[in-house]
């Protein structure tokens, strides 16, 4: 199956992407399709067998929209690019619009003032001179009806295509207003002066001018909505200096190919991801991770592309260029969540997808009772025409989309990368969260947390003649005691008679001693009595670490204790979880007693130990068996079938890449203080996405029957299409504008 998101032009409202998402949904060889207003997107997953992307392109043509294809060599900025073109040929149009909008509503209304008296041109006096007053209506109604052409020429296509829209409603309602005024005009030229009572040009050319205003602010305010993708975009350097020949050259960054070896100067950006050959920094990791301390680098040490060089030079050579880097991943997979549909949003788009004929019907059927009702043509136009203009479902279609994208971009920008809709969404439910333990708990590898020396050995010594015999070794945990001697500055020494005994430790001559290192049954198999330290390494054994013996020339010297070391976010997230009522389990493969102690420095509920990786996954489905929203979380590719089969599956960015692939969240900090940042977000989303879909449901549920004259029957006033037109611009630009207060998101980390 091949994914594609596909850019759209032309869309204004739901019912224009739910047209498009159901035109793609019965097309043969297309297995999933969303449509996203707010992005102006298709995510298309489909058969390449069956379907070519060119045919997938020419169904959303048919439907009446335009394809906005990606350019061979697109700038980075071409996406800003386009959007301020948008922007700025709306603000044209509006300009246009209010130019010539201004003197059309003064003339109209001037004369309907009662008790003022306006000044007004003689010869547009309409009482003496009621033809030209009418045809100045009409001259300054025409320059507002070509700005606003994109309405007729939209909304009528869709009419013909039987799939109305925002824009067939304007246009209706507008076309409404002029062809009656013109039929008044044509009623004056024959004499009748009274019919300059029928004029409704400035109804048609006030509502196209407020909805070019409505437009805009909706377009100025949609750019600040993937501002985070826009940032991302702007990190990355557009050149890199590679060495070449012993020189250094400096080329356009996309010029730059894998395995070519690359200089930073401290405070430049890195251009591309690669591994550093030679030289000592610090980077400024934070627009990947959030984690704003600097990471010192050293050779073998991996570097990312847009990160930023603190103070040492580095070579490097390039492994990800490109669209594979890191960066470029992360912008993909926040643009494919910003493209994707919650299914909080399937109700509204059921609801619009049958709402623009609902609408139309409504205005008709409210027309012709007022008739019937003994009101004038004029009445009841008005109401046909209000009513046409209030409804449009802008502020519906937007609701939730707008709110996806502010929430997956201020995500990215804590290190905090969701990947859908869907998982947004899902993850506010999450009532019990399973943590794997090696590498998301705890570090993922061992290290020295005590050492006891006996017999007069000083623990420095220790430490010094055990690593010296451990370097050679390939076990975890010698590697742990040489790290510890390397960390410490001790000097090692070369071993000799070297002998690794499998299941047991180590035997070798270091320094002239006989070292033996290694578990109790080594120590028991030599005759070496363990009598002395026994108490304190069942101490060290009850609390989750790995006792090793020593022995110097068959006397017991000593234990040195390895553990794989708790993060020392673990607790405090483990807290956090718990105070959101969200009960929290460990699952591992190590013995009972190990797991029991990492739980119990946590805080864990639950532990499920001893468990096989096959089995993770089984564990995971018995705990939704009992109804529960599980999350899992973890880092190794033992843990892909657990991630998958949870309901929210939560990768530690420092994991593994099939982990991360497997994941619905990725936390690229591998922090877990952003698990309950994550859930945080989501509840802020959810919250945003509901509070937009009842502005947007009320604002209809109340607009439609104020326009159809329910205020009047009271004995209140007539809602004029004006001011239908004004609270139709102001609901989306309210949604959109409620959907940016996630931006001020910050999480409550412990």
């Amino acid at each position: 199956m091949n994914k594609e998101i596909i850019k759209i032009s032309g869309m204004n409202c739901a019912a224009c992407s739910s047209r498009v998402e159901k035109a793609l949904s019965k097309t043969e060889g297309i297995t999933s399709a969303s449509v996203n207003l707010a992005a102006k997107t298709a995510s298309v997953e489909y058969d390449p067998e069956i379907i070519k992307l060119s045919e997938i392109e020419a169904v959303i043509e048919k439907t009446g929209y335009g394809i906005i294809r990606k350019e061979k060599k697109a700038g980075k900025d071409e996406h800003k690019l386009r959007k301020e073109k948008e922007i700025r040929i709306l603000r044209q149009k509006l300009l246009v619009s209010a130019i010539f909008a201004a003197p059309l509503l003064y003339l109209a209304m001037a004369p309907m003032i009662p008790g003022i008296t306006l000044p007004i041109l003689g010869f547009l006096d309409p009482v003496q001179h009621p033809l030209p007053y009418a045809t100045a209506q009409m001259i300054l109604v025409i320059p507002i009806v070509i700005a606003g052409n994109k309405f007729y020429f939209i909304g009528y296509k869709a009419i013909i295509q039987r799939s109305p829209n925002m824009d067939s409603l304007i246009a209706m309602g507008t076309t409404a207003a002029i062809v009656y005024s013109l039929y008044a005009i044509y009623n004056i030229a024959k004499g009748d002066p009274y019919a300059i009572h029928s004029l409704y040009f400035e109804s048609a050319g006030v509502i196209i001018t407020l909805i070019l205003l409505g437009k805009s602010l909706e377009a100025i305010s949609m750019g600040k909505t993937s501002d985070a993708i826009k940032k991302l975009m702007g990190l990355a350097p557009k050149t890199a200096a590679v060495i070449q020949n012993g020189a250094e050259l400096v080329i356009p960054v996309e010029d730059v190919e894998i395995n070519q070896i690359i200089l930073v100067k401290p405070g430049e950006r890195i251009p591309v991801d690669g591994e550093v050959i030679e030289g000592y920094t610090a980077v400024d990791e934070s627009m990947l991770t959030g984690e704003s301390i600097p990471i010192d680098k050293k050779a073998g040490d991996k570097v990312y592309a847009a990160t930023i060089n603190k103070n040492g030079m580095i070579r490097f050579r390039a492994t990800n260029v490109g669209g594979d880097t890191a960066l470029a991943q992360i912008i993909r997979l926040v643009e494919d969540a910003q493209g994707s549909k919650a299914p909080i949003a399937k109700m509204a788009d059921i609801v619009s997808g049958y709402f623009v004929p609902v609408v139309a019907a409504i205005a008709v059927l409210s027309f012709a009772v007022w008739l019937i009702a003994g009101k004038s043509f004029e009445f009841a136009l008005t109401v046909f025409i209000s009513v046409l203009v209030i409804a449009c479902p802008c502020a519906l279609g937007l609701a939730t989309p707008t709110a996806i994208m502010v929430g997956t971009g201020k995500g990215a920008e804590y290190g905090i990368l969701i990947k859908s809709g869907e998982a947004l969404e899902t993850t506010h439910k999450i009532d019990i969260i399973v943590f794997d333990k090696t590498g998301t708990i705890t570090e993922g590898r061992p290290e020295v947390t005590d050492v006891v020396a006996v017999h007069g050995v000083a623990e420095e010594r220790l430490v010094q003649i055990v690593a010296s015999g451990e370097k050679g070794s390939e076990h975890p945990l010698g590697d742990a005691i040489v790290r510890k001697a390397e960390k410490e500055g001790l000097e090692l020494y070369n071993a000799d008679g070297f002998q690794a005994i499998p299941g047991h430790g180590i035997e070798a001559v270091i320094d002239g001693i006989n070292v033996l290192a290694g578990n109790r049954k080594l120590m028991t198999d030599r005759n070496i009595l363990l009598t002395e330290l026994k108490d304190k390494s069942d101490m060290l054994a009850a609390e989750g670490k790995t006792p090793m013996y020593i022995a110097f020339d068959g006397r017991l010297s000593g234990v040195v204790a390895v553990a794989d070391v708790v993060k020392q976010s673990s607790a405090k997230a483990i807290q956090s979880l718990q105070s959101m009522g969200i009960e929290t389990v460990m699952i591992t493969g190590d013995n009972a007693k190990t797991a029991e102690a990492i739980a119990k420095q946590v805080g864990i509920d639950k532990v499920l130990a001893e468990v096989l990786p096959q089995d993770k996954a089984d564990k995971v489905k018995e705990l939704q068996a009992e109804g529960r929203k599980v999350a899992m979380v973890g880092d190794g590719i033992n843990d892909a079938p657990a991630l998958i089969q949870a309901d929210i599956g939560i990768a530690i960015g420092s994991g593994t890449d099939v982990a991360m692939e497997s994941a619905d969240i990725v936390l690229m900090r591998g922090d877990l203080s952003d698990v309950p940042a994550a859930i945080q977000l989501s509840k802020s989303t959810i919250r945003n996405i509901k509070q937009n879909l009842f502005w947007a449901f009320g604002y209809n549920t109340a607009g439609i029957p104020l326009a159809a004259g329910l205020l009047y029957v009271f004995g209140g006033p007539l809602l004029n299409p004006m001011f239908a037109a004004a609270a139709m611009s102001l609901s989306s630009v309210s949604v959109v504008t409620n959907a940016l207060r996630l931006r001020r998101f910050k999480p409550h980390r412990s």
